[in-house]
């Protein structure tokens, strides 16, 4: 017989592997560029399945004896070890491929089983490597297989353990695709005792069958997991308009007064709250709140504030009394949640202000009169430590073009690449280096800067920012009194 008519019977009678061992292969990197479209988020079942198939695949290739001669013999030669490898890792990819699937103890189970997988495989390698047998350890390697895929149909074949051990209780196509995949593997370790004929397409007809069970049933739970991602995104696209709602809608217009109002939450919702309690055109409060914590709870704690803070409009002008309130109110619901808050109010009438805190960032007073910033420091403790604290008060003169910074520590904390802190000092001289810019303008820049500062990560807090800026003051005292005594002449 001549050399290519041994080539074409050597490939006729391997066809069914090259062809078999070709599908799993192209299978896998199907599921592995699904997974790597997707950014891998969310997909960890795509990618075990991937693995698993592409295995399979190799394994039916690198045992045809065509295609091994159509290899380098460089790579030749390591088809042995190739084989070794996948025939005892194949189980333990299986068994992760069902781990992502399972819930409590069979969970549990699975893990048990898999580092028994494990010291199987590097126990069956390291014979390999060391003796060049092949087989020494595939009959406990094919004995935990059976153990395994038996566990895994008697709890999806059972309603009740399904329902209870298994993401996708009760799925009928996984069910008979792990029930088929069973029964053939039971054939082929039987037929390998009785002698019986086991044609090689029927191993890789019930491999096909569990695969295509499995990603069906993996691309059901994801497409479910994106329904219910989908619905979510869209109740908190309407608990960020419900929240944005509770804030202040522009900031008063006070004479004397400029004021700018800075909101940047880190998720759809956020902890940080601010309000403004105005009296009349000569009194105003400002009060900035920041929870501990993110998202969802710390925005529902945030509403509360906004509730609580109604409560306090008849003492708006003691900050001690303003705070000690709202502690009061507040420290029975916060669950275990602490919340740090700040209290500025205003007189442009008297030329004062008032000053507390509840450990909260310092108030940042720029006194444009000398060029020097001070960092007002008048804390009590967290509302939710314990109720019935004591806030201290600090009073502070005006002066005309006067600065004053209140802020969460979503504008300080923020870290570069480095881990290096955004920190007060930062702050404080980006305000020296734009103190001819407004109030607006000033905000602007310090958002800008905290930005650029963490542009290397993810936003890392809520930004809360209010810049009061006194403009001419006293002149617009004197201006309205004037006006006053006119008017009654």
């Amino acid at each position: 017989m001549s050399a290519e008519a041994e080539v074409t019977s050597l490939l006729r009678g391997e066809l069914t592997d090259i062809v078999s061992g070709t599908f799993f292969v192209l299978l896998g990197l199907i599921a592995f560029s699904t997974a790597a479209i997707r950014r891998w988020e969310g997909v960890r079942i795509l990618v075990w399945l991937g693995m698993w198939s592409g295995m399979f695949g190799v394994n039916e290739l690198a045992r045809s004896q065509a295609f091994a001669a159509a290899l380098p013999d460089s790579l030749r030669s390591a088809i042995p070890l190739l084989i070794v490898l996948i025939s005892y890792l194949l189980v333990v990819v299986g068994t992760l491929s069902f781990l992502d699937l399972s819930l409590g103890k069979l969970r549990t189970v699975l893990r048990v089983l898999i580092a028994a997988d494990l010291l199987v495989a590097v126990a069956g390698i390291s014979r390999f490597l060391a003796s060049g047998v092949e087989d020494s350890f595939l009959v406990p390697n094919n004995l935990l297989a059976v153990i395994t895929v038996t566990i895994l149909v008697a709890v999806a074949a059972t309603p009740k353990l399904s329902r209870q051990y298994m993401v996708v209780s009760g799925h009928r196509v996984l069910t008979v695709g792990t029930a088929v995949f069973a029964g053939q593997a039971l054939y082929a370790n039987l037929a390998n005792v009785m002698h019986w004929n086991n044609p090689a397409f029927v191993s890789s007809l019930g491999f096909a069958v569990l695969l295509g069970s499995f990603g069906y049933t993996a691309v059901t739970m994801i497409v479910s997991n994106e329904s219910r991602l989908l619905a979510i995104d869209k109740e908190l696209e309407i608990a960020r308009q419900l929240q944005f709602s509770i804030l202040p809608g522009s900031a008063p217009e006070i004479p004397g007064l400029r004021i700018a109002a800075t909101y940047e939450p880190m998720t759809a919702v956020a902890g940080d709250f601010y309000e403004f309690i105005k009296v009349d055109d000569r009194h105003i409060g400002f009060f900035v709140a920041d929870v501990s914590g993110h998202g969802v709870p710390a925005a529902l704690i945030a509403s509360m504030i906004k509730v609580a803070v109604q409560s306090v409009n008849n003492c708006a002008g003691d900050p001690a009394e303003v705070l000690g309130r709202l502690g009061n109110i507040l420290s029975n619901h916060l669950c275990g949640q602490l919340v740090s808050a700040a209290y500025l109010w205003i007189d442009t009438a008297a030329c004062t202000a008032r000053y507390s805190a509840a450990g909260h960032p310092p108030l940042l007073h720029w006194r444009a009169a000398d060029a020097t910033f001070t960092r007002v420091e008048s804390n009590g403790l967290l509302f939710g430590v314990m109720p019935g604290c004591s806030y201290p008060v600090c009073d502070i003169p005006l002066a005309d073009e006067d600065r004053f910074l209140l802020y969460t520590d979503g504008v300080t904390e923020p870290e570069n690449a480095g881990g290096e802190p955004f920190g007060d000092r930062k702050l404080e001289q980006i305000v020296r280096d734009n103190r001819s810019q407004n109030a607006q303008e000033l905000s602007a820049r310090i958002l800008a800067e905290v930005r650029e500062w963490q542009s290397a990560a993810l936003a890392q807090d809520d930004i809360t920012l209010l810049a009061i800026d006194v403009v001419k003051l006293s002149r617009q005292v004197e201006a309205q009194e004037d006006q006053a005594l006119s008017v009654s002449g």
